[in-house]
């Protein structure tokens, strides 16, 4: 029986659902700093069971792997925490310079092994700087680290944080970040941070700028408080801050944002993994909201 033409355009249509490719969706990871004592293996099944992609996992001191046991440890870490069914998209390391001892291990070790990303570490003002000075300072040192991951296929995102960080403000990050190769370095945008930096509009239009070279995401909540007779950051759990979360997320879908996104929880919970499973499931409703998951 021949087919009418609704009938046949209602198949082209099906046709065209079932062949388009799907929605991309970020990878939702735990910042491994708030498991510090579990070994790799567990690492993995306790992040697998509450339902995370990944593990953003520490290679810096104190961390699940250290700086100079790298070459030995990360392997056998990411061979034990992919074992448990989760991946490993990027690593958090101290790095803040291209020739210390540990930085060609590191991101050898970890481009050798697939991981997508990795995060250096932190400069600092100090009270004797001279702004400029110190922006070229730290401009030439993440150039030389973003060179090095290029030479391993690991990229670096470069962390927005509040305070007297070099690059609490997505403006300077912009700078630093401005003569490097943006398939090899880009933002790590903190969205918590860029609301403490920038408020209410702030944060929207540094997301803005941050987009085109936006490699991974960390999220946290706060609010103001003050205390001892000055303003200070109160860390809270998810969506019991100021982070406008809807808009937020919503952003970053129709930007179809697919690289990892790291849960952080920087307020000190009675049980950490309790809390961990609650903002967890806070994350991954925002996330199906915005994506159309």
């Amino acid at each position: 029986m021949a087919m009418s033409r609704r009938e046949l355009l209602l198949g082209s249509l099906a046709a065209a659902r079932l062949a388009a490719p799907a929605t991309p969706r970020p990878s939702l990871c735990l910042f491994s700093k708030h498991l510090p004592e579990l070994a790799w293996k567990d690492l993995g099944r306790v992040v697998r069971d509450i339902g995370f992609d990944g593990v953003d996992l520490t290679v810096r001191p104190k961390g699940h792997v250290l700086p100079e046991r790298a070459a030995q440890e990360l392997p056998q870490a990411v061979e034990q925490i992919r074992a448990a069914g989760v991946e490993v998209p990027m690593i958090t390391t101290a790095l803040t310079s291209a020739a210390d001892p540990t930085a060609r291990v590191i991101l050898a070790t970890a481009g050798r092994l697939g991981i997508p990303y990795f995060k250096p570490g932190y400069w600092l003002y100090r009270e004797t700087d001279d702004i400029e000075t110190r922006l070229g300072e730290v401009r030439r040192a993440a150039a030389e680290l973003a060179a090095l991951g290029r030479e391993y296929g690991i990229v670096m995102g470069f962390h927005n944080h509040s305070g007297s960080f070099v690059g609490h403000s997505l403006w300077e990050v912009r700078e630093i970040l401005a003569n490097c190769d943006p398939r090899w370095a880009g933002y790590y945008f903190d969205v918590c941070h860029a609301v403490a930096e920038g408020g209410a509009a702030g944060w929207r239009i540094a997301l803005r700028l941050a987009l085109p070279r936006l490699k991974m995401v960390a999220v946290k909540d706060f609010y103001w408080e003050k205390r001892d007779g000055r303003w200070q950051m109160r860390m809270c759990p998810l969506g019991e801050g100021m982070v406008e979360w809807t808009d937020f997320f919503a952003t970053l879908a129709a930007a179809r944002f697919a690289g990892p996104i790291s849960l952080h929880l920087e307020y000190h919970p009675a049980d950490e993994r309790a809390a961990i499973a609650h903002d967890f499931e806070f994350l991954r409703r925002r996330v199906r909201e915005a994506y159309g998951l």
